[in-house]
């Protein structure tokens, strides 16, 4: 059995030849700071569009853009550790920036003490994986680009931001992260989940506007008064309309951010779900030309593709920036387990993520059971596929979902037993990628994971 790394660290360490050797002062160099950041990611956006067609750089395209790695572009773009000055100037020279003393900043502590003296660390307290990462949790790992250029774009006025991914992905702990960083910029906030609301609050547009609108008036702390500007001769999208303007945000002086979590279960409302976009649509573009509308910016998320039918001048979803969510890189997975404490091997690291596939929630699943019960990857591996271990409640909840709808059972089974990428029509093809079971090769599904693949062999034949 593999042992846990312990809490204290060790202030020697072998080479090569298993001698022991002191570790070194660690020099923490420079860090950009936000008005350096913000002109960098401004910058890069700006390239990205006259050069890339306005898509994003990969972090393998930045690095052969900047000739550096990609681990240094990754510390400088996350502004925790410490870079060297010339590496900095060759990152904005490579955007036609010059770096000014105002850009970075020397951190004040050139020496980790906790290294040089051995000191004793108290163990992290471990989080079962379940629902959003908590603000403080130290096991929320920031996607690369992803987390920071966020934070950036929910600074300018209007905006509107589309996350999309899989169930379990994090979408909910990104714009958790979006809405405080926002409220550090001193904004109003509010966080809207369509699924606490009764299902008959979905029977009607009038009475889930109104719903929507009293929500977020507790929300921003203000009276309801609904009543004052709820006119049934005007309708309730225009009411809806009217209460914002002419109250919510003529009353809040800062910025508004509101997160709207999971928006995909209007979908079974297509009604309602259709006028609804629609009037999101309209305050989006409302902001391009009134300064009250500017104040308000929105954050949108979603793990189904749209496959209700909307029009295309009215959907929020061809308009504002898409932000996707991928699984986790390998490299992000021994991030994760670094911050468990563990000293995994590189070849548990890929064992473990050749069985998971790098969803974040699965990682989490499987290091939270080495750390609590003090168990190896090997078992991991064993167990799941022998029996569903660990993995028991979450694949249970899986099957159950794909036997409440027979269709999506039916197409999942044919991916399962095939042994090429299978097609299916639009609508049950989203509802799998939702569900994480299934990914893409152009329009044809193939089975995300080996734990999918080990756990549906024998259920669904």
């Amino acid at each position: 059995m593999r042992p846990i790394k312990t809490a204290k660290l060790d202030v020697a360490s072998q080479d090569n030849s298993g001698r022991k050797r002191k570790k070194h002062k660690r020099k923490r160099g420079v860090i950009l700071t936000t008005q350096g950041l913000q002109k960098l990611l401004v910058a890069k956006s700006q390239a990205e569009m006259d050069d890339n067609s306005g898509k994003r750089y990969t972090l393998e395209t930045m690095s052969e853009l900047t000739t550096l790695s990609v681990d240094t572009l990754m510390k400088i773009l996350k502004c925790e550790l410490g870079v060297d000055k010339q590496s900095l100037k060759c990152f904005f020279q490579t955007f036609g920036l010059k770096l000014q003393e105002n850009d970075y900043y020397l951190p004040q502590s050139h020496v980790d003490e906790s290294l040089q003296l051995g000191i004793t660390q108290s163990k992290i307290p471990l989080e079962f994986p379940e629902g959003q990462v908590s603000l403080s949790s130290p096991f929320y790992i920031e996607r690369p680009f992803i987390d920071t250029e966020c934070y950036q774009l929910i600074l300018q006025p209007g905006v509107l931001m589309r996350i999309k991914a899989p169930r379990r992905m994090g979408k909910s702990s990104l714009m958790a992260r979006i809405l405080h960083q926002s409220f550090l910029q001193n904004y109003k906030t509010v966080s809207v989940n369509f699924e606490v609301a009764e299902k008959a609050v979905f029977q009607s547009l009038d009475t889930f506007l109104q719903w929507f609108c009293a929500s977020i008036t507790f929300g921003l702390g203000l009276p309801n008064h609904l009543d004052d500007y709820w006119d049934n001769l005007f309708g309730s999208k225009i009411s809806c309309k009217i209460y914002f303007e002419q109250y919510l945000l003529e009353q809040i002086t800062q910025p508004v951010v509101l997160g709207l979590d999971d928006v995909d279960y209007l979908f079974q409302y297509p009604d309602l779900a259709s006028e609804f976009f629609g009037l999101l649509r309209t305050w989006h573009e409302e902001a391009k030309n009134r300064d009250i509308w500017q104040k308000l910016r929105l954050v949108v998320t979603h793990a189904v593709e749209v496959y209700i039918p909307l029009n295309v001048n009215r959907s929020p979803f061809n308009v504002g920036i898409p932000i996707e969510l991928d699984p986790f890189t390998p490299e992000q997975v021994q991030e994760l387990s670094q911050r468990h404490e563990l000293d995994l091997s590189n070849q548990e690291l890929e064992s473990l993520f050749d069985l998971v596939g790098g969803n974040p929630h699965l990682i989490r699943l499987a290091l939270y059971h080495i750390c609590h019960e003090n168990l190896t990857v090997a078992q991991v591996l064993q167990t799941s596929l022998s029996n569903p271990g660990i993995y028991r409640d979450h694949l249970q909840r899986q099957l159950l979902s794909l036997e409440q709808e027979p269709e999506l059972l039916m197409a999942f089974t044919q991916v399962v037993n095939s042994q090429t990428p299978v097609e299916f029509e639009l609508i049950t093809t989203f509802k799998l990628q939702s569900m994480g079971l299934i990914n893409l090769q152009g329009n044809k599904a193939t089975i995300s994971c080996k734990l999918y693949l080990n756990y549906f062999c024998d259920r669904l034949n």
